[in-house]
């Protein structure tokens, strides 16, 4: 008797059926993205706080070091910057350690789903390896702000895994914690004010 394949899709609040193995641009909405990352913790919860540190909190600072950055920037790619763990609102955060255990398996429906988000929003599927890089700059400061600020590292420390950043960079930015209802909708808000503006 032939074995039922494995269940590979998730149903959406939304109402979407997102099948994780071919992901399609029709499948995806904003509301199910900031809702599901509202609600992933990063540094697997080991954050001080009375909130989480969300990949919805974690995504618009992105975005902000990003503006900051290269405030020239073409709009789209600022929309790439706030969307670039997108992703995780199905298959989550996993630190760097889980990542390299499980393989390429993760790399891979990361790709495909990365793929469908930005055709939805009007973004190559692929990025160009300069904007990858850059945005992936604003992710690493980003990352030592939250290790400094919440998630009990030394700043010498931080210096060592991330890169100590330029002070006008980070200038007037402080990590807030905010319950998860306030980062989804500031979330949604950001995303509609950038395609807004595309």
């Amino acid at each position: 008797m032939p074995t039922k394949p494995a269940r590979a899709w998730q149903r959406m609040l939304s109402g979407r059926r997102l099948d994780l193995l071919d992901p399609t641009p029709m499948d995806i909405e904003i509301s199910d993205i900031a809702h599901g990352l509202a609600f992933v913790a990063r540094w697997n919860g080991q954050t001080r706080g009375e909130f989480a540190y969300s990949v919805a909190e974690h995504s618009l600072l992105v975005e902000e070091l990003y503006s900051r950055l290269y405030p020239k920037a073409p709009v789209k790619w600022k929309l790439a910057a706030l969307l670039h763990d997108a992703p995780e609102y199905v298959i989550g955060d996993m630190i760097s350690p889980v990542k390299a255990a499980v393989g390429p398996g993760y790399e891979d429906l990361d790709q495909r789903l990365t793929a469908a988000i930005h055709i939805k929003f009007g973004l190559p599927a692929l990025l160009p390896k300069t904007i990858k890089a850059q945005i992936k700059r604003a992710d690493k400061i980003s990352a030592w702000m939250e290790a400094v600020q919440i998630a009990g590292f030394s700043e010498t420390e931080a210096n060592k895994l991330f890169g100590r950043p330029r002070s006008e960079v980070i200038d007037g930015l402080a990590i807030d914690l905010r319950p998860p209802l306030q980062v989804r909708q500031a979330f949604v808000a950001r995303h509609a004010d950038l395609l807004q503006r595309l």
